[in-house]
């Protein structure tokens, strides 16, 4: 099974960027997205020419912002929207699908913010998001993908000294959120499989880092310990072009 997930920074402006074409090459048996930027209906309607696919979309009571969106070739056996938290229900981040063996959660955390105003917030959310996960793996392992929007060790962004507890998603606040997540053994896939490996996710849209391979490494598949004699191959999937962030991949044993 090929789970993919990706934050499009917007659907509707990737899919005039060749992204059906590199979602049938790519041919995950599920995709999750972040940052969709529009509505269900709109999500959907973007995406009609990717066929075999059911469509789950959440999305922010603000109008293009935020959303996620689960595609699965197989039908979940149920689909949650949200965290059934009054305070962070409104930005359409989170999704959740059972397929019996395991759950899928797909999730867009939020940024602190350029000017860090923001950062309160997100340890609010990094809390309860952690107690959300606690709370669904009592009923089965679960598999964790997305935009968390923080690089967890120096080695997952490509300058850490300029950029530590100066700069949105290398704060140690933010840190200690991921740090929490591997400490309830949720295990970073990637890092696990590939414990010295440089690559990078997400790039800046400034100053060419993308072609300087300035990055860093934020979009992640945690999964459960228990599920890790599952897991075949965990990547990102760097050279695939479309948005500011690439793809990463988690292939796991059928």
């Amino acid at each position: 099974m090929k789970l993919i997930s990706w934050n499009v920074n917007g659907i509707r402006a990737i899919v005039k960027k060749g992204f059906i074409e590199q979602i049938k090459e790519l041919a995950p048996d599920i995709l999750c997205l972040q940052e969709t930027k529009a509505q269900p209906d709109q999500v959907i309607e973007a995406l009609q020419a990717l066929e075999g696919y059911e469509i789950f979309a959440n999305s922010a009571d603000k109008k293009g912002y935020s959303g996620t969106a689960i595609l699965s070739k197989r039908t979940p056996d149920s689909i949650t929207y949200d965290m059934n938290n009054a305070e962070h229900d409104q930005e359409g981040r989170v999704i959740c699908a059972d397929y019996g063996k395991f759950s899928l959660v797909t999730v867009y955390t939020p940024n602190s913010g350029s000017e860090l105003k923001r950062l309160d917030y997100r340890q609010s959310w990094d809390r309860d998001f952690l107690n959300y996960l606690k709370k669904l793996e009592k009923n089965k392992p679960l598999i964790i993908c997305g935009d968390l929007n923080v690089a967890h060790r120096d080695i997952d962004l490509a300058r850490p000294k300029a950029n530590y507890n100066k700069s949105a998603g290398f704060m140690q606040e933010e840190i200690d959120g991921i740090e929490n997540l591997t400490q309830a053994d949720f295990v970073d896939t990637f890092r696990h499989l590939n414990p010295e490996s440089i690559k990078y996710s997400w790039w800046s849209y400034r100053a060419g880092a993308r072609a300087r391979n300035v990055g860093w490494r934020i979009d992640y598949f945690l999964a459960s310990r228990g599920l890790l004699g599952q897991v075949k191959n965990s990547e990102v999937l760097d050279q695939v072009m479309g948005s500011d962030h690439c793809p990463v991949m988690l292939e796991l044993k059928t």
